[in-house]
Order: structure tokens, then C-alpha cells, then sequence
């Protein structure tokens, strides 16, 4: 494609700094002088933020400008990190000063001064890094007509990290608007790790046609260096996440090599890491930390660190996964399974950050099934396969924000505002009827709360224009606005009578607490606890008159991903490529394959057997901790129903293990898709997974707000404020907007139903149930679980391997096998 020349003084930088110019980055100038938008492709280190910027460079190149210099703002940048635009704002500004060509470049953020941001709206640099939060809050003032309307650029970077969630529903809307203001802005978005390119460009064009948007692939790079670290004495772990016992090992690959990158999964696993480095740093290495609950200033201080090579290693969660651009990183370490492909690939491109150089990675298994996932990933990896991305239609309670700030920057038509949301993808469905619920809800909160003046928020005049029903509500969307929703901490109680909480026995993550219903029993601080009552930020509580049936899980966790999964099952299905994994793990599935089934593609395979005077059913389902925590919920439910006495549940991301006082002799009718009518239904009102979702929905709805001037909402203030309308519209409206964006929420992100519904169909074609007289080598890794899911990751591994080992005894003996 390429067949515009790069301007002299642009081609001379290059060759200057011993670089030359790659055909992506040409292909990318040459799409912007044909007037088309377009999509780049391109390995981490192979200069796409360069790429993204060139036909901006070139514009202001002084070959190009002939003495006319563009004026005012050019080109916007849209990174989902504002670390990423500040360390893209000290990259940009090297060329830039070194070619000497008159750009200005500033970034926005929550934490750019108040008299900046002023400024900025009148006279704006010509380059503005943001996010989509600051971009929408930056249109909902007047000034914005103005200050866009020169705008000839948007790039969009790592553009897979939000497009397919509701922060793309705010930037898909953003970019409708600035499409009216500057029709003939071009649209630019780059990203590593996109599976299916024509996805992401019907994303990205206007009206979603496709073929304005310019497909740009990157060359290959060198392909990765990817190994799987073994235990160097001992066996691969049957249970336990932290692969602790890697520790020596990957001190030693710290001192082999100048820097080294750790990646983990949470931030528990973070700290647990870099304690475990610390207790076997005899050489005082400098090795630092970095996960997202750290203050801002301790993670510039880490990442300043790394940009000036004074640090030997950085442990790190998904905080970095978009890292800034250090390119002297010698090694990147995955500690436990990676959960993706796209993934690992992102986490891999942080090591060397160079395209003609191979980055180095060494996964770690924590378990036998995450080295099984560790070899799919790397394969994956090996072959440059990606895993896929699912978009949705975007959510209701994004589109009234943005209605919102459409009526704060000027008063609007709705015929005219209904053909430019329209034109994103995300909502190019919104029919009439949808509008006008959105409109209402805007205007009056909807039927039930339109007797409250507080959510009369706009109106329409007798010339069908809508405008804002008083000019300080502009002042409230925007101090409100946004769509990154803390999640709470609550606080678990023991009921003390009258519906009071007593003695404080710690705090619990609000994601789980939502899905617990009163009656429910879990494990939590080393006993069982029945819930009383959820109440504010409060879980009531007492002491269980039995074992606790629902595991309690702390943190947030990466899903597993479909592809990475079906991956995995191929592994398992395909008993010629056993020889090549490590002796113990090969015994262990042809011991399984001896003396059971093992789960085929497209099967859901059900172990049933006695174990410690309790029957347990072990379901294969590969479909991630969410879903089979989900499935966990539901089938005890229906257990009871049936009086089959269950008697608690545990879930990884391969399987959920279920046990009673009564034996599962056919798992089929628990498993029946109306399980997802029924019971699904009955749960997610029941329990608070959907008030959860609401206060989320209407917080960025603009329901509630979570802050006045001068002072911000408790989340306490926040729930009980939500809690309050859900009640009413729950009894008075039930099909108000947000509860059906509650409804979408909880079926999606919360609950992972998709999935459970594909898993639901699968066993009505290809269940396997094999019932056996003890448990079962592949039931191993998750039955270690029980009865440790409360306690920290890690902080019980020692304890997991001693239980495994007796486990294991039992389910590797081959003398009965069923064959």
C-alpha cells in the first residue's frame, strides 16, 4: 500500500537514530493521505505508537506544510491508562524536539490541574493524550463545538483492553460525537493482540462500514522464546496457585539476567512473590512491586525506577499488562497459568520491547492442569493464534451518561441525536422504543421516581428540543461522570438481635457477598458462617449448625479463556502427545484414562464417587472459575430441591466438585438448560448480585451520585441510596432501563452465564457420567481445594501438597481399574 513518501526531515530522524522506517508504519502515513481510517496490527516493539503518530508528524513536517501550519488541536490520543499517556507524552516529545517541528503536546487526566483543563478547552495543544472518562467529560461543555472542530485525528492505542466493555461504549459514543462536530476526522486505533481484525474495524468505522477502515498488519517480528519451568527434584504440584516452589529457581534466573519482569495473576500472588524473593535475596538484589493497590505515587516511584535500569526485578499483576515502554527487559516470568493467549502474548512483548529481537519468557506452573495450560498457551503462542473477542451491545446505563453530556454541551433534537449514536456499532440497534425509555429515564428518573424533582435532570420545550432543566445540572453530571466503579469492601458481623451487626470478624469482597442469599452457609476466618441478612456495607451472620456449603473466595480473577480451554482439552484427548510432558504429569493422565474416562472434545465428563463418608461429583466443564462457581450455586440449589442433601461445592477454572449425604446416580437432570430459567432467576433476585449490579448501573447512570460539592458519598451512602430505589422500582416499574441494564450485567459479567449456557447445551448432547469407587487422578487438583478456599493463596500451599500426596495415593493406584 505504501506509495506516499515519508517527509525528508521525518526519513533523515530515522536514519539518524540508525532506524528504518518499517512498512507498517509507511502503510499507516499512506492510509492517512488517502483520507481512510484504519486499524493497525503489530507485535509489542514494533513502533505502533510511532505508527499511530506519523501522518500527525508528517502534517506539521515543514516539506509538507509549505509555511501553513495546522492550528488548534489535531490529533487526539485515547490510551485506557493514564500512565500509558504519560509515558507515550516522554516518547513523543524526543522526536518531536529532535526533528524541530513546532507541536504541542499535552495530556488530560483526573490529575491535570483545574486551571490546565481551563485552558486547555480554549486554546488546546495540538496533541491532547486522554482517556475516554476525560474525552467525554471534555464534549459535555459548550466550548466543545469549538475546540474540536479543527480535529483531524484520532488514535485509539491498545484498543483490545476496552472495546469490547462499557469503557468502548463510552469511547464508541465519544467518537459519534466528534464524527458530527469534524465529519472529516480519521480514526486510527492500534493494538498486539486482536484475534479477529474485522471485528475491531466494524468497531471502529462509522455506521460500522467495514471497508473505510484500512486492515494495516505489522511485520513479524522475531518469534518469542517461550519455556515452561520445571521442578528441578521434585514432582509438578497436584494443587496450590503461588508455584512457591519455583522460588530458588526463579532467583536464580533474577541473577542471570539484568532485568526481570514477574508477572502474576493477583495482587495477593504479588505480594506473596515478592515476600517469598525477599526471604532468599542473600545478594540485596533491588526488586520492587507493582499492582494496582498501591498509591499512585508508589507506582511512579516503581516505574521511574525501571525506566533508569535500577531495578534487577519487578513482580507485577495485570497493572502492566499495557506497560509502559521499557525496552532493556531481559525476561519475562508468568508466575501460575496465563489464562490467555492474547495475554501471555501482551505480558511476553514487555521483554526487549524490540521487533528484531526474540523476547524471552518462562511460564510457571503452579499445578498439573495449569501446566497443561501452560503448554496450550505456549503452543498458541508458538503458532501466533490469539484468543477471540466477544463484543455485546452496548449498555444502557453508558448511553443515558452520554445523553446527558450531549444536553450539558448544548440542547439537543433526539431524531438528530438517535442517527449519530446510531452510527457506533455498539449501538446501532437502539430502536424507538429503547430511545424513548432512555429519554424518559434522563428526563425523570422513569414512572416510579417522576414525582421527585432530583432526577428531573432535562426537558423537552414545545419545539421538541430537549435542554437541561437547570444549568447546575452540568456541574453535577460532570463531577459524577465515569464508568470504573470501586468495588467495596464489606464488612462481615455477627447478628446481635433486631437485625444488628455485632462483632466485626473482617470484610469480605462485595462480588462475593452479592451472590450469597440469606440461609446460605460459606467459610470465612476458619468457621462457618450462615447469613442472617446483607445489609448497607454489612453481612450479617451466625454460627452454622453445619459445614459451610459455599467455598469464600478473595480477589478478582482472570478468566480462562474459550480458546485457551478447548486447548487444553486437546491436550487431554490427544494421548500420543503425552510422551513429551514430564513423567509424573503423563502418569497422571494415563493412570485417569486407566481408571476412568478422560473428558473428549465438546463432552462434559461427570465423576461421581465416595470419599471421607460424603459423595462427591466432580463436572469437567473448562469453562472458568466464574461459570463453575455460578454452576456451583445453581446445582446445589436444585440439589435441595430434590433431596439429595448437598453438602458444599468448590470450583477451579477446569472443574466444579459438588458433595451431599446422597450419591448423584444421574448428574443429567441437574444440569437441564432450564436450570438457567429457574433457579438462575430465583438466585440472582434473591441474593444481591442484582442490586450490586444496580448501584453500579445507576451510579453510571446518573441516578445516584457519588458526589456533591465539597464533599463525596461513602460507599455506604452510595448502596444505601440504591438500595432504597431498587426497592421501588423492583415493586413499581420492573422494566425500568437500568434494571434491565442490572439484568444484563449480572448475566454477563457477573455470572459468566454465556458460557454456562453453551456448557448447559453440551450436556444435553454429550454428558459422560462415570460413577467409581474412590476418587479420581484428575479430580485431584480441585479436591485439594476443599476446606482452603478461605485462606490466601499461597499462604497454604505447603499444607495443599501434604493433602494432595494422600489424595493422590489413592486416585494413582491401578489395582481396580474399571476397564
Amino acid at each position: 500500500m505504501n506509495s506516499h513518501p515519508i517527509p525528508p526531515e521525518i526519513a533523515d530522524w530515522f536514519i539518524a537514530r540508525g532506524w528504518r522506517v518499517r512498512r507498517h508504519q509507511a502503510d499507516m502515513l499512506a492510509a492517512s493521505d488517502a483520507g481512510r481510517h484504519a486499524l493497525l496490527v503489530a507485535d509489542t516493539g514494533a513502533g505502533k505508537t510511532l505508527a499511530g503518530f506519523l501522518p500527525t508528524l508528517a502534517a506539521f513536517a515543514p516539506s509538507r506544510t509549505e509555511g501553513a501550519l495546522p492550528e488548534g488541536l489535531h490529533t487526539l490520543y485515547i490510551s485506557p491508562l493514564k500512565a500509558l499517556a504519560h509515558d507515550v507524552q516522554r516518547n513523543l516529545l524526543t522526536p518531536i524536539a529532535e526533528i524541530d517541528l513546532p507541536i504541542t503536546v499535552e495530556t488530560r487526566s483526573g490529575d491535570t490541574p483545574s486551571d490546565r483543563k481551563k485552558r486547555q478547552r480554549t486554546r488546546p495543544p495540538n496533541i491532547l493524550l486522554t482517556t475516554p472518562e476525560s474525552l467525554s467529560l471534555l464534549l459535555s461543555y459548550p466550548d466543545s463545538f469549538e475546540m474540536f472542530s479543527g480535529l483531524k485525528r484520532v488514535v485509539i492505542d491498545e484498543v483490545h483492553a476496552f472495546a469490547t466493555r462499557k469503557r468502548g461504549d463510552l469511547l464508541a459514543l465519544a467518537l459519534s460525537r466528534l464524527q458530527t462536530i469534524a465529519p472529516d476526522v480519521q480514526r486510527a486505533a492500534l493494538s498486539a493482540t486482536v484475534a479477529r481484525p474485522e471485528t475491531f474495524r466494524e468497531w471502529l468505522a462509522p455506521w460500522g462500514e467495514v471497508e473505510s477502515v484500512e486492515l494495516v498488519e505489522g511485520e513479524q517480528g522475531a518469534p518469542a522464546e517461550v519455556e515452561i519451568l520445571l521442578p528441578a527434584e521434585e514432582r509438578v504440584p497436584w494443587g496450590g496457585h503461588a508455584a512457591t516452589w519455583a522460588i530458588p529457581q526463579l532467583y536464580e534466573e533474577i541473577r542471570r539476567n539484568n532485568t526481570t519482569l514477574v508477572f502474576t495473576n493477583t495482587r495477593f500472588l504479588a505480594e506473596y512473590i515478592f515476600q517469598n524473593l525477599w526471604d532468599v535475596n542473600d545478594d540485596k538484589l533491588p526488586i520492587g512491586i507493582h499492582h494496582g493497590s498501591l498509591s499512585k505515587e508508589a507506582r511512579r516511584k516503581v516505574e521511574g525506577a525501571m525506566a533508569r535500569g535500577e531495578l534487577r526485578a519487578l513482580v507485577a499483576t495485570a497493572s502492566l499488562d499495557l506497560g509502559v515502554d521499557w525496552g532493556d527487559i531481559d525476561l519475562v516470568v508468568q508466575m501460575g497459568a496465563p489464562k490467555g493467549s492474547s495475554r501471555l502474548l501482551q505480558r511476553i512483548g514487555r521483554a526487549n520491547h524490540r521487533l528484531d529481537q526474540p523476547s524471552r519468557a518462562v511460564l510457571v506452573p503452579g499445578n498439573r492442569f495449569e501446566f497443561l495450560e501452560a503448554t496450550a498457551a505456549k503452543e498458541a503462542v508458538d503458532e501466533g493464534v490469539r484468543d477471540g473477542e466477544s463484543f455485546r451491545p452496548g449498555g444502557l446505563d453508558v448511553l443515558a451518561q452520554h445523553v446527558m453530556a450531549c444536553a450539558c454541551a448544548a440542547p439537543f433534537q433526539e431524531g438528530e441525536l438517535l442517527r449519530e449514536i446510531r452510527s457506533s456499532l455498539a449501538y446501532a440497534c437502539v430502536d424507538e422504543e429503547v430511545w424513548q425509555r432512555i429519554l424518559t429515564f434522563v428526563a425523570t428518573g422513569g414512572y416510579a421516581l417522576q414525582a421527585y424533582d432530583k432526577f428531573k435532570r432535562i426537558v423537552r420545550d414545545t419545539d421538541g428540543v430537549w435542554r437541561l432543566t437547570h444549568p447546575e445540572q452540568a456541574a453535577r453530571h460532570r463531577m459524577n461522570a465515569g464508568i470504573i466503579i470501586d468495588s467495596e469492601m464489606l464488612e462481615v458481623r455477627i447478628n446481635s438481635g433486631r437485625g444488628r451487626g455485632g462483632r466485626s470478624l473482617g470484610k469480605i469482597e462485595e462480588r462475593f457477598a452479592a451472590s450469597l442469599s440469606p440461609g446460605d452457609t460459606f467459610a470465612f476466618a476458619g468457621m462457618s458462617l450462615e447469613v442472617v441478612k446483607l445489609q448497607d456495607m454489612e453481612v450479617l451472620v451466625k454460627a452454622a449448625t453445619s459445614n459451610a456449603m459455599i467455598p469464600s473466595y478473595g480477589g478478582a480473577r482472570m478468566p480462562l479463556t474459550t480458546h485457551l480451554a478447548e486447548r487444553v482439552r486437546t491436550l487431554l484427548a490427544d494421548r500420543a502427545g503425552w510422551a513429551r510432558f514430564p513423567d509424573d504429569v503423563r502418569e497422571w493422565l494415563e493412570v485417569q484414562d486407566w481408571r476412568s474416562r478422560m473428558p473428549g472434545p465438546g463432552q462434559l465428563l461427570v465423576e461421581s464417587f465416595p470419599h471421607a463418608k460424603r459423595h462427591y461429583s466432580v463436572y469437567y466443564t473448562f469453562e472458568g472459575w466464574n461459570a463453575n462457581q455460578s454452576l456451583g450455586m445453581l446445582i446445589t440449589r436444585r440439589m435441595e430441591d430434590r433431596g439429595l442433601m448437598p453438602s458444599g461445592f468448590v470450583a477451579n477454572d477446569y472443574s466444579l466438585a459438588v458433595w451431599g449425604l446422597k450419591p448423584v446416580e444421574d448428574p443429567a437432570p441437574l444440569l437441564s438448560p432450564d436450570i438457567l430459567r429457574d433457579e438462575f432467576i430465583e438466585w440472582v433476585q434473591n441474593s444481591h448480585l442484582l442490586r450490586r449490579a444496580f448501584r453500579e448501573v445507576a451510579v453510571i447512570g446518573g441516578l445516584v451520585e457519588r458526589q456533591h460539592p465539597g464533599k463525596r458519598k461513602t460507599g455506604k451512602q452510595v448502596t444505601f441510596s440504591t438500595d432504597l430505589i431498587y426497592d421501588v422500582l423492583r415493586k413499581y416499574e420492573p422494566d425500568h432501563v437500568l434494571l434491565e441494564a442490572a439484568w444484563a450485567d449480572a448475566r454477563t459479567r457477573m455470572t459468566d452465564v454465556g458460557r454456562l449456557g453453551d456448557l448447559l447445551d453440551r450436556s444435553a448432547e454429550q454428558l459422560v457420567h462415570v460413577e467409581l469407587d474412590r476418587v479420581s487422578p484428575l479430580a485431584v487438583p480441585v479436591m485439594v481445594m476443599i476446606g482452603r478456599e478461605a485462606t490466601p493463596q499461597g499462604s497454604v500451599d505447603d499444607e495443599l501438597l501434604l493433602e494432595a500426596e494422600s489424595l493422590a495415593g489413592a486416585a494413582m493406584r491401578v489395582d481396580d481399574a474399571l476397564h
